[in-house]
């Protein structure tokens, strides 16, 4: 039970059906769907859809998704990688003979195909029951109407407009600035783009003027997108992947997405007494820390496109997390571990809902970067994805940019299994702090018994780029035992990530809870 003198919130509890976000206008939304007749998944799209008016720089049509799910009446979960591809004419030898290290990411060569539209298409088709024509009203009328500006959202704007391209400008700056809190933001190109997208589905935004759009505009800029690029782009069901931490399964993505690395942490600190130890205090975010600089080394390593190098058991396997846990000292930082190799970014929108049947979905939807590229479609203002700025040029590195290939991909939807039955959808936006984001939250659950509520809110840490940044809840007393072990500390930083979830009690009850960090809720009725 939390302190009720103290600043915080309560849990939401509801019989009948649940939406955990990011904007409340968005999680509405899917509550809306289900009392109109729609089931998890018909909710999810929706919502989904309505945050890309909401949260334009944190996703939108051009980006990439991906789902774990599971239908009313079963207990398995399903997968589906709805992330794009490189395009055809991407060439990582051509790129180094021009000079370039990595690729740029706010460049049209960051540029992979958009595949999340074909996954929600598949989405509603395989186990919607209201069409997608319904599903893309809401969003629809909030692209033409308007949706107001929330405080973390202009927070976030504001810091992103000189990442904007002035193709870009017109549609999401107003006289050359970021809107304002409580001002209205409306976006009439999307609303046209999702009235395709309603009428013909899939061919409404992969051909015909929304695609002819996407082309021409990017090819315009020097880098040749074709409509053969968009025919290859599909969404593909694949195999979850899972590993055990105390009493339950935690279910993810298989490669190209970084799941993998959450399942590595976890393992890693199986090998310490970590809930004997101060659930705030240094020597706790001290043994994270150094799990997770050693787990994110492996996926820098191991983790590519699984047609090039499919090394899923060896991330998963008990042997490698015995021997990096062998590797971590508790009274002194690890050296030499390789910094983070992974273009750096904290923007992505996520969205659960389970409906009373207990059909549950964890959908999680970027366009990477804020604002992606920065780089808008000439027609209808479409942002482009900067996805490919995961690629490596290393040559002959898995993650090589390839022509037709996946990147490493940070965006991770969770599941959480107990006693055989999915029991909480999760995810924790937040980039490459998204691994040891699910890692830190279950942790919090089942190391200290913290409820889900109570295990999003409290303070963060985050080992990256040779820095453990801290966030300000953490003290200063803390930070200086961490200094002393040997770590570089950082305590001016951003909020690190933004979580949702909804836990399935046994009893049926629904258990919604959503990050302070962002502007969102739980809704239950």
């Amino acid at each position: 039970m939390r302190d009720f003198h103290l600043p915080g919130r309560s849990a939401v509890f509801a019989q009948n059906g649940m939406c955990a976000t990011s904007h409340p206008i968005a999680a509405q939304t899917a509550i809306d769907v289900l009392k109109n007749g729609g089931n998890a998944m018909d909710a999810a799209l929706a919502g989904a859809l309505v945050l890309t008016i909401c949260e334009p720089h944190m996703t939108g049509l051009g980006g990439d998704c991906f789902a774990l799910f599971s239908p009313a009446g079963r207990n398995d979960v399903i997968a589906l990688n709805g992330s794009g591809r490189a395009l055809n004419s991407a060439d990582a030898a051509q790129l180094r003979e021009e000079g370039y290290a990595n690729i740029p990411i706010r460049s049209p060569l960051a540029v992979t195909t958009p595949g999340a539209i074909d996954a929600f298409c598949t989405l509603s088709d395989d186990w919607g029951k209201i069409g997608i024509d319904a599903i893309c009203q809401p969003a629809i009328r909030y692209a033409t109407q308007g949706v107001p500006i929330a405080p973390r959202v202009a927070m976030d704007w504001a810091g992103l407009v000189d990442d904007l391209h002035p193709s870009a400008h017109s549609t999401y700056l107003r006289h050359g600035t970021a809107p304002s809190v409580g001002s209205v933001f409306t976006a009439p190109g999307q609303a046209e783009v999702l009235k395709h997208i309603a009428k013909s589905g899939r061919d409404g935004f992969y051909s015909g003027p929304v695609a002819d759009d996407l082309t021409s505009s990017l090819s315009n800029m020097g880098v040749v997108f074709t409509q053969d690029d968009l025919d290859a782009t599909r969404a593909d069901y694949t195999t979850p992947i899972s590993g055990t931490f105390h009493t339950a399964e935690l279910v993810e993505h298989p490669p190209n997405g970084q799941g993998a690395t959450a399942i590595l942490m976890l393992n890693i600190l199986k090998h310490f007494d970590v809930a004997s130890l101060s659930p705030f205090g240094a020597a706790r975010i001290h043994l994270e820390a150094e799990a997770a600089k050693l787990a994110y080394d492996a996926r820098n390593r191991l983790i590519a496109d699984p047609t090039v190098l499919d090394a899923t058991d060896k991330m998963t396997s008990p042997e490698l997390a015995a021997d990096l846990a062998n590797l971590i000292r508790q009274d002194a930082v690890t050296q030499n571990v390789p910094t983070l190799t992974e273009a750096v970014h904290k923007d992505t929108v996520y969205i659960t809902v389970v409906d009373k049947d207990q059909f549950s979905v964890s959908l999680i939807f970027s366009i990477f970067h804020g604002f992606g590229t920065g780089i808008a479609s000439e027609r209808f203002g479409i942002l482009y994805q900067n996805r490919g700025a995961g690629f490596t040029l290393q040559e002959g590195h898995p993650n090589m940019l390839r022509a037709g290939h996946r990147p490493m991909h940070t965006i991770i939807p969770a599941m959480l299994v107990q006693d055989g039955v999915p029991s909480m959808p999760f995810g924790v936006m937040g980039g490459q702090y998204q691994p040891n984001g699910h890692a830190r939250v279950l942790s919090n659950m089942f190391d200290f018994g913290m409820d889900i509520q109570t295990a999003i809110d409290v303070p963060r840490s985050f080992a990256e780029g040779g820095t453990l940044k801290l966030e300000r809840g953490i003290s200063g007393k803390v930070a200086q035992e961490l200094m002393d072990l040997g770590h570089t500390v950082d305590h001016g930083i951003s909020p690190i990530g933004g979580a949702q979830a909804i836990r399935i009690h046994t009893s049926g009850v629904l258990e919604g809870a959503s990050d302070p960090r962002k502007d969102g809720c739980a809704i239950g009725y």
